[in-house]
C-alpha cells in the first residue's frame, strides 16, 4: 500500500495524463511534475505537467490542464485523497493546484500507525551479503576503517528492517607474505624463550612494522652505490642491508609455506596473532554499536584451499590466459586485465583479486546471495570493476539454477579528512587509531553532558555520554554523501543544533519527555490513550507533520536501492525540524480539548517511533534522557 500522498498523487496524475493524451504518454511525457505549492492558500501541491505537455501535443497549456482535470475526475482513488478539482484549480499558464483532504490524510496516517510503520515485507525476500569492516591482522583499526564499519552496518540494518535475509561478511586480511613476516618474528621470539602470550595488539603491530622494514631490501640504493662509486663503506652497508633483508624475506616465505601446510607450531603463533587482533577489532565495532562479530568474519585464509583449484578451472575453461608469465582474465570494456596469479618472476602467488573472485563464488553460489554489496574505499573502484566483470564472465555471480546473475555492487565511499583537507592523520603522520578517536569523542561528550545536565551522574552520565559520542561520530559519517570525502570535526559533530546525531537524539528525548510529563499529571496512561485516539489533522503544522511521517517508507526504500544512508539521515533531520515546528505552535498537553490532546499525543507517539526506528537503522542507540 502507498502511504505517501506525494507518491499517490504522482501515480494518479500520471494515469490521468495517460488517459487524456495516450500518444504523448507513450512517448514518456506522463510525468506529473508534482511540487509543493509556494503559498498554502492555493493548496498543498501543484501539478506542473501541462506546460511541457502542451508543447508535445500542440495545445494551449490551460486547455491541457483542463483535459488532465477532466481525466482525473473519474479516478476514485484520487478523489479519496484530494478536494474536488475544477477550472478554478488551474492557475497561471496551466498549473493545477491540489488540496489534500484532511480526513484522507488522517486515514492514511491511521493505517500507517502499525508496528511496521508502512514498511511492507518484500515478496520474495532476498539474500543480501554485505561486505563490511575489512580489518587486517596485526594492525589496530584506524580512522580509515570507520566508514567501512559504519556504512556497512547501516546498510545491513536497513535491509534487515525491510525484511531481507542479510549475511554480514568481514573480509579479514589474515593471509599472505606480510602476515608470514610477523609470524616468523614471533616464532623467533617464542623459540628464544620469550612469552608471546603477553603481547597485546600494539606490541604485535610494532613487530609487524619492524618485520616489514627488515624484509625491504634497498636494491635501488645498492645499484646506485655501485653505479656511481659511492665508496666501500656505503657499498658494504648497503650490501649488508640487502643481504639481511633477503634473508628475512626468505625466512618469511618459508614461514608462509609452513603456515599453508598448517605446521602446528607456526599455525599456533598465527592463531595467537589472529585472536589478539580480532578481539580488539571486534571490541571497537561493539563500542561503535555496529553488529560485526566473530561469526561474520571470513578471512582470506578461509579461501586458501580454494584458490589453486579455482585458477586451474579458469584456465581449463579458457577464461584465464597467460600474459608475460602471469595469469589474467580479460574483460570487455576494461582495458586493464584482472591478474589472478603473478608470474614466476613475481613469486607466482595469488592476489587480492583471486581471493575476491573466490569470495564472490562462495557468497553467490553457496550462501545464495541475490545482491553482494561491498562497503569499501572508492580508491578500490577499478579493482572491483575488474573483479565483478571477471566473476560475471566466469559465471561465479550466478546462483545455481538462476537465469540471471546476482547484483554485485561497490558502495564506494570517500575519505575522512583532517582540518587541512588531507587524509586524517596524527601530528606525526600516523593513521589515527579508531579507539583513540572514540575515547576523545566520549571525553568531549561527557563534558557536554555535565554542562547541559549536571543532574546526571555516575553510570547514567557515562552511558549517556557514550551514546551521544557514538551517535555523533556515526551520524556525521552517514549524513554525508557516501561517495564524497568529508572533514572530521569534533566541534561540529557534537553540536546539539543543526544536522547532527546529538540533535536527533535530543529531538527524540524531547518527545519522550512529553509523555513523562503527561504521566505526571495523572489519569489514564497517556500512551494508551494516545494510541486509541482518533487522528485529527487541523492546522498546517499537523498536516506538515503527517506528510513528513508518511514519507518514511519511501525514505527507507531509497536507501536500500541507492545504498546511500544519507537519505535516511536527511529524512530524520527534516522530520525532527517539522516536529519542532509542530510542538512549538500546537499545544499538546494544554490542548483545547481532551480529544485534540490525545490526537496530538498520537502524532507525538508515531513521530517518536519513526525516529527511533530510523536511528536504529543507522545503528544509533536512542536515549530517554540527555
Amino acid at each position: 500500500m502507498a502511504f505517501d500522498p506525494v507518491q499517490i498523487l504522482s501515480e494518479r496524475f500520471a494515469a490521468a495524463i495517460a488517459r487524456a493524451f495516450p500518444a504523448a504518454a507513450s512517448g514518456g511525457a506522463a510525468d506529473a511534475l508534482l511540487k509543493p505549492t509556494q503559498n498554502p492558500k492555493f493548496g498543498d501541491f501543484q501539478c506542473n505537467a501541462a506546460m511541457p505537455l502542451a508543447k508535445a501535443v500542440g495545445k494551449n497549456p490551460r486547455e491541457v490542464a483542463q483535459a488532465i482535470i477532466d481525466a482525473a475526475a473519474s479516478d476514485s482513488d484520487l478523489a479519496a485523497v484530494i478536494e474536488p478539482l475544477s477550472t478554478a484549480s488551474i492557475a497561471g499558464p496551466g498549473f493545477i493546484n491540489i488540496a489534500l483532504r484532511a480526513d484522507a490524510l488522517a486515514a492514511l496516517l491511521a493505517k500507517f500507525d502499525t508496528p511496521a510503520l508502512g514498511i511492507e515485507p518484500p515478496a520474495p525476500p532476498q539474500t543480501i551479503v554485505v561486505d563490511l569492516c575489512g580489518v587486517n591482522l596485526a594492525k589496530q583499526m584506524h580512522v580509515g576503517h570507520l566508514r567501512a564499519v559504519v556504512i556497512g552496518d547501516a546498510l545491513a540494518r536497513t535491509f534487515e528492517r525491510i525484511g531481507h535475509k542479510v549475511i554480514r561478511q568481514n573480509h579479514v586480511g589474515d593471509w599472505g607474505l606480510p602476515i608470514a613476516m610477523v609470524t616468523a618474528r614471533l616464532l623467533d621470539m617464542q623459540r628464544a624463550g620469550k612469552d608471546i602470550a603477553a603481547l597485546d595488539l600494539d606490541a604485535i603491530e610494532k613487530l609487524y612494522k619492524a618485520a616489514q622494514r627488515e624484509s625491504d631490501a634497498d636494491e635501488r640504493g645498492l645499484a646506485a652505490a655501485t653505479k656511481y662509486g659511492l665508496g666501500p663503506k656505503a657499498l658494504a652497508e648497503l650490501e649488508e642491508q640487502v643481504g639481511g633483508a633477503n634473508e628475512s624475506l626468505a625466512k618469511a616465505k618459508s614461514t608462509l609455506v609452513a603456515l599453508q601446510n598448517h605446521d602446528p607450531e607456526t599455525f599456533a603463533v598465527w592463531q595467537r596473532i589472529a585472536d589478539v587482533t580480532m578481539r580488539e577489532c571486534l571490541a571497537v565495532c561493539a563500542r561503535l554499536g555496529a553488529n560485526v562479530t566473530s561469526e561474520h568474519s571470513a578471512g582470506e585464509s578461509s579461501y586458501a584451499e580454494e584458490l589453486a583449484p579455482m585458477v586451474d578451472e579458469l584456465v581449463r575453461r579458457g577464461i584465464a590466459e597467460e600474459s608475460e608469465g602471469a595469469l589474467v582474465i580479460r574483460n570487455e570494456g576494461i582495458e586493464e586485465p584482472t591478474i589472478i596469479r603473478k608470474s614466476p618472476k613475481g613469486g607466482g602467488g595469488f592476489l587480492y583479486a583471486t581471493t575476491d573472485l573466490a569470495a564472490i563464488r562462495r557468497r553467490v553460489q553457496r550462501l545464495g546471495a541475490d545482491r553482494v554489496i561491498y562497503c569499501v574505499d572508492a580508491r578500490q573502484g577499478l579493482h572491483f570493476r575488474q573483479v565483478f566483470a571477471s566473476a560475471m564472465r566466469a559465471g561465479f555471480a550466478t546462483r545455481p539454477g538462476a537465469s540471471t546473475p546476482s547484483r554485485l555492487e561497490h558502495a564506494a565511499f570517500g575519505m575522512v579528512l583532517g582540518p587541512d583537507n588531507r587524509p586524517f592523520k596524527t601530528r606525526t603522520g600516523e593513521n589515527v587509531r579508531l579507539s583513540d578517536l572514540l575515547d576523545e569523542a566520549e571525553e568531549r561528550a561527557a563534558a557536554a553532558v555535565r554542562d547541559k545536565n549536571p543532574d546526571l551522574a555516575g553510570d547514567e552520565a557515562r552511558a549517556v555520554a557514550s551514546a551521544i559520542a557514538m551517535a555523533a561520530i556515526k551520524y556525521v559519517d552517514l549524513s554525508n554523501d557516501r561517495a564524497k570525502d568529508y572533514v572530521f570535526s569534533f566541534d561540529r559533530m557534537l553540536a546539539f543544533e543543526g544536522n547532527t546525531g546529538p540533535y536527533l537524539l535530543y529531538a527524540l528525548v524531547r518527545i519522550r519527555s512529553i509523555f513523562r510529563k503527561a504521566a505526571e499529571r495523572g489519569g489514564a496512561s497517556p500512551l494508551d490513550s494516545a494510541r486509541a485516539a482518533a487522528i485529527i489533522i487541523g492546522g498546517k503544522e499537523e498536516k506538515d507533520l503527517a506528510l513528513a511521517l508518511l514519507r518514511f517508507p519511501g525514505a527507507v526504500r531509497s536507501v536500500a536501492e541507492s545504498l546511500e544512508p544519507h537519505r535516511l539521515c536527511q529524512y530524520l533531520f527534516d522530520l525532527a525540524q517539522t516536529f519542532s515546528v509542530f510542538v512549538t505552535n500546537c499545544h499538546v498537553l494544554n490542548a483545547e480539548s481532551d480529544v485534540l490532546r490525545n490526537s496530538r499525543l498520537r502524532l507525538c507517539d508515531v513521530t517518536q517511533r519513526v525516529m527511533a526506528d530510523g536511528l536504529s537503522m543507522l545503528g544509533i542507540r536512542a536515549l530517554d534522557r540527555m
